[in-house]
């Protein structure tokens, strides 16, 4: 498939589109990348969502998909193999809702800790939170290899983006993530291609966050 058929409206910081280009990879689905200036936001972007106005947005064959994990679903529907979901309907539910889970308690716990939290007991209570939901996720993945058994999915492909964030998450949190098994995971994770290309250096992201807290006034 020719890449302008494909077109991702991206951010390469963004967890959210690390997941769309990981999913693609996946796939071998050839697609054009087109980086995204969240402070000065394109014609194209607000025209293909002018509900939330943010990346990622993807384009096949000019129609416009929104929100990640909707993107990762219809990827894996369009382009079937390899497969993210299991063919079981119950696993498929299961998946889902740990996918969800991320979004909502992870990713949600994570971005307190380094924007949020305005005091230092806003910051320990988003600590506890984020490390409540570490371990939770710890306790899914059990002894597996991935989160869905011995295959690389969706719930994998909905948390690894955030490993990039973690130096970040320490910094500003004032603590170390010690985790054996996640880390374990990651590693996995990392040693596939897809992962590997999609995920910037923690250093990078650092650095943009370091930048977005002075530009909301959290640093001087």
């Amino acid at each position: 498939m020719s890449k302008s058929n494909v077109v991702l409206l991206d951010h390469w910081v963004s967890p959210y589109a690390m997941r769309v280009r990981i999913a693609l990879w996946e796939k071998g689905v050839e697609f054009e990348s087109r980086q995204q200036d969240l402070g000065n936001k394109s014609e194209l972007l607000l025209r293909s969502n002018p509900i939330y106005k943010k990346a990622p947005v993807l384009l096949h064959e000019d129609k416009p998909l929104c929100e990640s994990l909707i993107i990762v679903e219809y990827i894996d529907e369009v382009w079937p193999s390899p497969p993210l979901l299991p063919s079981c309907s119950y696993e498929r539910a299961t998946a889902r809702f740990w996918a969800d889970f991320i979004d909502k308690k992870f990713a949600e716990a994570a971005i307190k800790i380094w924007r949020s939290a305005r005091s230092a007991e806003e910051l320990e209570a988003a600590k506890k939170e984020f490390f409540e939901t570490l371990k939770q996720l710890e306790e899914f993945l059990g002894e597996k290899d991935y989160f869905g058994g011995e295959n690389f999915g969706l719930v994998d492909l909905a948390l690894i983006p955030f490993w990039s964030w973690f130096s970040a998450y320490e910094k500003f949190g004032g603590f170390k993530i010690e985790s054996p098994k996640l880390s374990a995971w990651m590693q996995r994770c990392m040693e596939r291609e897809s992962v590997a290309k999609a995920l910037p250096a923690q250093e990078k992201v650092l650095e943009f966050v370091c930048m977005l807290r002075k530009i909301f006034g959290l640093d001087q």
